[in-house]
């Protein structure tokens, strides 16, 4: 069976989020582990972390993610926003480690001026330093659609800066069909052609998880704007060749589509599984 959830908030408690995964038919899911879009952090209930890792192993969840904030970014330019960065990265690990989630994901960052290559640069640097701590799990860099000054919006990019990472088997993707449609690579119409270039230059094991997005703006327009599944630029037909794609089909997606109400992601949920072959 094909493994799919969606976004869900822990505010109600992590054994309660992963439940109402249950509920809307999804066996995986992401979330944030704090503020995405500021510094707070909720102090984590040891007995709920637990609760919720039994819980996903007793309902044999796939691999759950958790996302970085929105706000962090590891190569910005100005030293407080990196300092920032680098004490939300820490703090998070020592999270996802307590609630025993294997999979972190983070934005490469915007260089903000500073040219991709420095971005690469200081984007490596802090992971080499955030894993120098003891870590089990594996940090995932997300494909960007290059939008602005975005890194990672090429496979070249991501290797990159995996190349610099001193430990690079910790260090996995997670693809993103919207970004990557609108970087310019056409996994709506050829996603074996795609996955071809991303194995040549990054190579498949690194690939971990999909997020599963329509995209509002055409092929190649560096726009990173989501859209529900079937009502963007990659389409129905698309969607059905990403999620029936031998390689992809074997990683957790989870959607990361505008809906305002969980009935909606389940209804979504129901939609995409509908398009799988044999599921």
């Amino acid at each position: 069976m094909l493994s799919i959830g969606c976004h869900l908030s822990p505010s109600k408690g992590l054994l309660q989020m992963a439940m109402t995964a249950s509920q809307l038919g999804a066996n995986t899911f992401q979330f944030f582990a704090r503020n995405p879009r500021g510094a707070k952090a909720k102090a984590l209930d040891p007995a709920d972390a637990e609760a919720m890792a039994a819980y996903l192993s007793e309902q044999q969840f796939a691999p759950v993610l958790v996302h970085a904030p929105y706000t962090l970014n590891p190569c910005a330019k100005r030293q407080e926003v990196m300092a920032f960065a680098e004490l939300a990265m820490r703090d998070d690990l020592n999270r996802v480690n307590e609630m025993q989630i294997p999979l972190y994901n983070l934005h490469p960052g915007s260089h903000v001026g500073q040219g991709a290559a420095v971005g690469i640069e200081k984007t490596a640097a802090l992971l080499n330093r955030i894993l120098s701590e003891p870590f089990p799990g594996t940090v995932l860099l997300e494909t960007m659609a290059g939008q602005g000054s975005e890194i990672g919006g090429t496979f070249e990019e991501l290797r990159a800066i995996i190349d610099r990472v001193e430990k690079r088997e910790q260090i996995g993707v997670c693809l993103d069909t919207c970004h990557v449609f609108a970087a310019g690579y056409d996994i709506a119409s050829d996603p074996d052609r795609v996955l071809t270039a991303f194995d040549r230059v990054i190579g498949l094991d690194r690939l971990k998880y999909v997020h599963l997005n329509d995209s509002k703006f055409g092929l190649g327009q560096h726009k990173d704007r989501h859209a529900a599944i079937g009502e963007g630029e990659i389409g129905i037909e698309g969607v059905r060749r990403i999620v029936n794609h031998p390689v992809l089909q074997k990683l957790p997606f989870c959607l990361e589509t505008p809906h305002e109400e969980l009935s909606e992601y389940a209804e979504e949920i129901r939609l995409v599984r509908g398009l799988v072959y044999d599921d």
